[in-house]
């Protein structure tokens, strides 16, 4: 996000400070539109990793108490070796692919 800020010209700033602009406005009116693409692009990331994490709350908690810390990752990987059901943990996958493939075209 840091590059993106960065790649704004100076000329925008000196413009908003010649009319006299707050930080808040400069905010709203010229960093978040010049950092859309940018912004956009971390949030997808940052969900798509959000659906690998396993290890973290495996180890910690197994998935419990109940399962209120079960991940859709946690889920595949008892379904596929735990019960070795792999066509049914294949099919979640590909539904889970497609998700995020949908969102990302959506958004981007």
């Amino acid at each position: 996000c840091y590059a993106g800020l960065v790649s704004i010209p100076d000329a925008y700033y000196q413009a908003a400070k010649i009319d006299g602009a707050s930080r808040w406005a400069i905010f709203r009116y010229i960093q978040l539109p010049k950092m859309n693409r940018v912004l956009l692009i971390a949030v997808l990331l940052r969900f798509m990793d959000s659906f690998m994490i396993y290890t973290e709350p495996f180890v910690v908690t197994g998935g419990g108490p109940g399962n209120t810390t079960t991940f859709l990752s946690i889920d595949l990987v008892k379904l596929a070796i735990g019960e070795f059901n792999l066509g049914e943990a294949a099919a979640m996958s590909i539904v889970y692919f497609l998700i995020i493939m949908l969102l990302s075209w959506v958004f981007y």
